[in-house]
């Protein structure tokens, strides 16, 4: 063993924040619009966590309308993974570019199968040339029997149609669905061919999530794991056809060799999407995966609720200090970090940032919510949710059962089958967690206390949370001191 003077490992629980004295008088002056990665702004400083029980579509789309981000979890076959990028790429959008076509001959029950599988309400009929020729939606076969109906039989003509064209600006659209009450807006280009959607439905949400994470074409942003062996690139590459705005190469270690050289693989197929890389613990790792020219890298290593990585492996590093660690290097590289994990209490954010992250990855606080992948539970007159953490022995064995591990494999037996559960070992939990309702509360609460904790720094924004930010060191008396005591709780 290396006889070297240990190094201190600080957790959140360790220090405070030192008041200072604030020019802030309302913390509804604090900015806290930040980086999830080099080319993604997010209005609020939190991510969620690409655990298989905390984020697929409907969590990515709530998470961006709030104005954070949401990663789509990994344990899932490619189709599916694209499916639910698609599904949080199609949900808005100030213009949707590529809306859901028809061809006039299509019948009913084509257009009926098609549309569910698209989950969409109305198809725009197009001929060969993309030309527009009208409009169905499924109100319209709602009480029609006839299912060898064609679409040219039963769409509303390109005539009777309100439409714009293609440059047509977010308050002429506001304006059209006023005047004329629709639904839909076709974008129609000087040929006559589609040139995009507009929907009413869009419209209202940017007036209702005025600070949504979007692309340039008004679409939610949403980021999506893969892993560094098996399918990872077919994966990464499918993803990145349908858009995806990052791709988040997630393993427990990724300073490794294998780890170190699938982030230059997909480096040189993902010239255009941020690439987001973790987890790391250490000054040493950042300063490699920043080397690599990530966007982004994710710092964290056991410390999670459900993770037991340090029990099970007896390695890792305080979340505190190996933010503070690797943000010396990030920062210098002006490369944004994502703090993932440790956050127990709500001023754990606040810290979190203030050690040099750029945004929070959150888990545990949003399991449970509406948003959340499962179904509520009673337990005992109680609501509740599973939750499990990705290295679990519940989560490693179905995805060798269901084979979306990401790798290539045959049928197993019956024996081999026994022999790789055997060889398990896991480094999370499962538990249920009390069910929390909408996501857009727990996420209101957070950002509020981010606020208040900046405050206390006299940060209006966290770049200046970074510059003004000074810790103290307490002991278990000084926590104890911190928390509720010699109460009762009603």
């Amino acid at each position: 063993m290396n006889q070297q003077i240990m190094p201190l490992g600080l957790a959140y629980d360790d220090v405070l924040l030192i008041p200072q004295k604030s020019r802030i008088i309302s913390r509804k002056l604090v900015l806290t619009k930040t980086k999830v990665s080099r080319n993604i702004d997010i209005a609020i400083p939190f991510v969620s966590s690409n655990v298989d029980t905390v984020t697929e579509s409907a969590m990515a789309i709530a998470m961006a309308k709030l104005g954070g981000m949401g990663i789509i979890h990994r344990f899932m076959t490619i189709e599916r993974e694209v499916a639910e990028v698609r599904k949080v790429k199609r949900s808005e959008g100030f213009i949707m570019g590529t809306p859901f076509t028809l061809s006039p001959k299509q019948t009913i029950a084509e257009a009926r199968v098609r549309m569910k599988q698209h989950n969409v309400s109305s198809a725009i009929i197009v001929n060969d040339e993309n030309k527009v020729l009208g409009l169905v939606s499924d109100r319209d076969m709602w009480f029609t029997d006839e299912a060898t109906m064609t679409m040219d039989k039963l769409m509303t003509p390109r005539e009777k149609l309100i439409t714009a064209g293609i440059q047509v600006t977010l308050d002429e659209a506001r304006k059209l669905f006023r005047k004329h009450k629709v639904e839909k807006l076709p974008l129609i280009r000087r040929d006559g061919t589609l040139g995009g959607l507009i929907t009413s439905r869009t419209v209202l949400n940017v007036d209702r999530f005025p600070y949504a994470t979007q692309d340039k074409s008004g679409r939610l942003r949403v980021g999506a794991a893969v892993g560094v062996v098996g399918d990872y690139l077919e994966r990464a590459q499918e993803l990145m056809k349908i858009g995806v705005d990052a791709l988040v190469i997630d393993i427990a270690h990724i300073h490794s060799t294998h780890g170190l050289l699938a982030i230059k693989k997909l480096r040189r197929i993902a010239r255009n999407t941020d690439i987001i890389a973790g987890n790391i613990a250490t000054a040493d790792a950042a300063k490699e995966l920043i080397g690599l020219d990530v966007d982004a890298v994710k710092v964290g290593i056991g410390p999670g609720g459900i993770c037991i990585t340090r029990m099970g492996a007896g390695a890792g590093v305080p979340q505190l200090t190996a933010i503070m660690d690797c943000a010396k290097i990030a920062q210098k590289a002006k490369i944004p970090f994502i703090a993932d994990g440790g956050t127990n209490y709500l001023g754990d954010m606040t810290k979190a940032l203030a050690a040099g992250a750029s945004c929070v990855m959150i888990t545990g606080w949003i399991a449970g919510t509406d948003e959340s992948p499962g179904s509520i539970i009673l337990r005992k007159g109680q609501k509740y949710k599973v939750h499990r953490g990705a290295a679990s022995f519940s989560a490693v064995a179905s995805r060798i059962l269901e084979g979306v591990n990401g790798q290539v494999r045959k049928e197993l037996s019956e024996k081999e089958l026994d022999s790789e559960l055997e060889e398990i070992v896991p480094e999370g939990v499962e538990t249920f967690v009390p069910y929390k309702g909408a996501v857009k509360d727990v996420i209101n609460q957070l950002v509020g206390a981010v606020r208040s904790g900046m405050s206390y720094s006299n940060a209006g924004t966290i770049p200046e949370l970074w510059k003004n930010a000074r810790f103290i060191r307490i002991t278990p008396a000084g926590f104890r001191e911190s928390k509720q005591h010699n109460v009762e709780e009603m």
